[in-house]
């Protein structure tokens, strides 16, 4: 299927792995000219040329960390103008409930809700002056059932889902579609360090916590970044016009709802 956005113009934040990784490569294939970015910056200039080579768009890299200030300004620096915006960060670290303070959550809140926020801020108007545009936030199955280990992650991708709620209908009108994808658990290193958690907590091997892991999943497998991916291209393509702030979920099944 053509999309119909070869031409245009992405960033994709946290884009040198994982899910923004598969969501890079999946506009790229789709004739997408990108900004990308990670904090380390050998990992990222590899993968914007490995991208640049394979699929003969405009790649460019930046090394900054997007959940600060400065790191913002310097990817936004390298942004002419963008069509399409996928934004990503790493989550909190998992724990209980009683062992988070203040400094905790706003470092949370930071990383998995206002950076987010203040991108779309950013970028957004422009889209609207344009006519046309495309959001994807990635957040976490989470915010349809809350993990109790990754409560510092529900609280801030719940209040990043409101935030959107609200704003995608009020841009909706001026050509720009904004929704989230909540992902489950997909082969990233997010899950083998949740994996490794698991591992420790039960005195199993890694394969073992795996294993059990992944039996709580339908399909009985972690997802994979480049079908997560593509998912990610269709919401940033012209057929995508209608779908206006909904929570795209993709986690194999394993949330059993009906709504």
């Amino acid at each position: 299927m053509d999309l119909g956005i070869r031409g245009r113009r992405g960033l994709v934040c946290a884009a040198s792995k994982g899910l923004g990784r598969g969501c890079a490569e999946a506009l790229a294939a789709a004739g997408v000219d990108l900004v990308i970015n990670s904090r380390t910056e050998s990992e990222i200039a590899q993968t914007a040329q490995q991208i640049a080579d394979r699929h003969g768009v405009r790649v460019t890299p930046v090394a900054a960390d997007i959940t600060t200030d400065e790191g913002r300004a310097k990817v936004l620096a390298q942004v002419d103008q963008a069509d399409i915006l996928v934004t990503n960060a790493g989550g909190p670290p998992p724990g209980t409930w009683t062992d988070w303070n203040r400094d905790d959550f706003i470092r949370a809140i930071d990383a998995n809700m206002l950076s987010a926020i203040a991108l779309m801020q950013a970028l957004v108007p422009g889209m609207m002056d344009r006519g046309w545009g495309r959001v994807v936030n990635i957040t976490s199955q989470s915010v349809r059932s809350p993990i109790a280990v990754l409560g510092l992650s529900n609280t801030a991708r719940a209040g990043l889902t409101g935030f959107v709620a609200g704003m995608a209908r009020q841009v909706a009108g001026d050509g720009v579609c904004v929704n989230n994808i909540l992902p489950g658990i997909h082969a990233t290193d997010r899950a083998d360090s949740l994996d490794k958690a698991v591992s420790q907590q039960q005195g199993i091997g890694m394969e073992e916590a795996r294993r059990q892991r992944q039996s709580g999943i339908p399909t009985g497998t972690y997802g994979q970044p480049e079908d997560f991916g593509a998912t990610c291209a269709f919401l940033c393509s012209e057929h995508a016009k209608f779908i206006v702030g909904q929570n795209i979920l993709l986690d194999g099944g394993a949330l059993n709802v009906t709504i």
